[in-house]
């Protein structure tokens, strides 16, 4: 490895006397300039890695950050010596974690966390079969003091879920249905006038609870969008200049349709900043869906059976406990900086208008450490980073114009971007 941090590359290949080929030195693909561009900075179309171009006569290309002035390269083909289907990824464990991000952690049963997790699941699993990335998502990012925005087709059992989980959890469950005409007083309460009294009182809102899903979020104003957003961050409700504080834990549950687009307003970027996961709830496989038809197709009161089959196995004091507990997990340097350049690589790759902000960062580090916590470790690992990294910045990215019109998606680039960055060895 060079003393800039990259990867060194095999030397300078010419397929004639005119162009220079050369192998990226982050993914491997041989590369061709014209001749006439050695010593200048190219970048490699593939994975957008920059770097100089070699002569003839230099050993090896030189890595390199700045991306100016760059020279145009082609894709001509794999590493030498290797057929495409054989060539090696530049991290493989990295694309092995990001194939397996919907798998749950293997819990620790020597560790209280560890075991609560293991109960919580089975106790949803009575109930609510599948869709494993929102159901470990959303139990990180509770345990993380985080909030989630679910992007889904209507159908596929999100009231179920947190309705199941508030069960669980023994938490109270609230629910918002978002229309156009919400207005802020709707979500957050009012004063009104008490007649007997003859003074005003506060009426809390549905905002008042526990496990709040906020139903298709993007159906209401920026008026209404904003009414959550001291109660996102500070968990607290401010009306009249007197502050109203909100029973913790507290977690957000917004769902919004990817297919329905009229009558929906754009959530504002500071607002989908203070989510701390998009999850993405997909149609469930063959097997789950046959369990759903044959579970939930017997006309029985949906509330009785969560009574009868559904036991709490936590309070919401143990789940404050707990979440404090988590921030004494242990976070080597060398994976806080493996954290930080993912964050600040999307600030520079080049099919990104807009990178992620280093909340980010923050809620790649606490989600981390509350995965380790569920797996049973007192410490993180990259594995933890990378399996939470997509839920984490995929609503923190703006694609280009030109991104857009290439079809490209936000998932596919990050995955891209992951692969780029050498995982560190702890």
């Amino acid at each position: 490895m060079s003393d800039t941090g990259f990867h060194d590359g095999p030397p300078a290949l010419s397929a004639s006397p005119n162009e220079i080929e050369f192998p990226c030195s982050n993914c491997g693909r041989i590369l061709k300039v014209p001749a006439v561009l050695a010593g200048r900075k190219a970048r490699c179309p593939q994975c957008a890695f920059v770097q100089t171009i070699p002569d003839r006569s230099s050993p090896q290309p030189t890595a390199t950050e700045d991306a100016a002035d760059l020279a145009p390269a082609t894709v001509v083909g794999p590493e030498p010596g290797q057929p495409p289907e054989n060539r090696p990824t530049a991290v493989p464990a990295t694309a092995r974690v990001i194939s397996e991000a919907r798998q749950l952690p293997s819990a620790g049963s020597n560790t209280e966390t560890g075991r609560l997790f293991q109960r919580i699941f089975d106790e949803i699993s009575k109930v609510y079969i599948g869709q494993h990335e929102l159901v470990l998502g959303s139990l990180v990012a509770l345990f993380s003091s985080g909030h989630i925005l679910i992007e889904s087709v209507p159908g596929l059992g999100k009231t179920l879920f947190v309705r199941v989980l508030g069960r669980v959890l023994g938490c109270e469950f609230g629910r918002i249905q978002f229309t156009a005409d919400l207005m802020p007083s709707d979500i957050t309460g009012a004063p009104i006038f008490d007649l007997k009294n003859q003074e005003f009182r506060f009426r809390a809102g549905p905002v008042f609870t526990q496990l709040l899903l906020a139903d298709e979020i993007n159906r209401s104003p920026a008026k209404t969008h904003a009414a959550l957003l001291e109660i996102m961050q500070e968990y607290r409700v401010t009306v009249d200049g007197k502050s109203h504080e909100l029973k913790r834990p507290f977690l957000v549950m917004a769902t919004q349709n990817p297919i329905e687009s009229e009558g929906t307003y754009n959530l504002p970027e500071a607002q989908l900043d203070r989510f701390m996961f998009k999850l993405v709830a997909d149609y469930p496989q063959a097997e789950e869906e046959a369990r759903i038809l044959e579970m939930h197709s017997r006309q029985i009161d949906l509330n009785q059976r969560l009574m009868s089959q559904v036991s709490p196995v936590t309070t919401p004091e143990q789940i404050m406990r707990i979440t404090r507990a988590s921030s004494d997990v242990r976070v080597d340097g060398r994976l806080i900086d493996y954290i930080n350049q993912l964050v600040r690589l999307t600030r520079r790759w080049p099919q990104f208008h807009m990178g992620a902000s280093p909340r980010a960062g923050i809620a790649l580090m606490q989600a981390a450490r509350t995965l380790a916590a569920f797996a049973g470790r007192d410490y993180a690992v990259p594995d933890d980073v990378v399996q939470l990294a997509l839920a984490a910045l995929r609503h923190r990215v703006i694609l280009t114009a030109e991104a857009e019109v290439e079809g490209r998606s936000v998932d596919e680039l990050l995955k891209e971007l992951i692969r780029s960055v050498e995982v560190p060895r702890l």
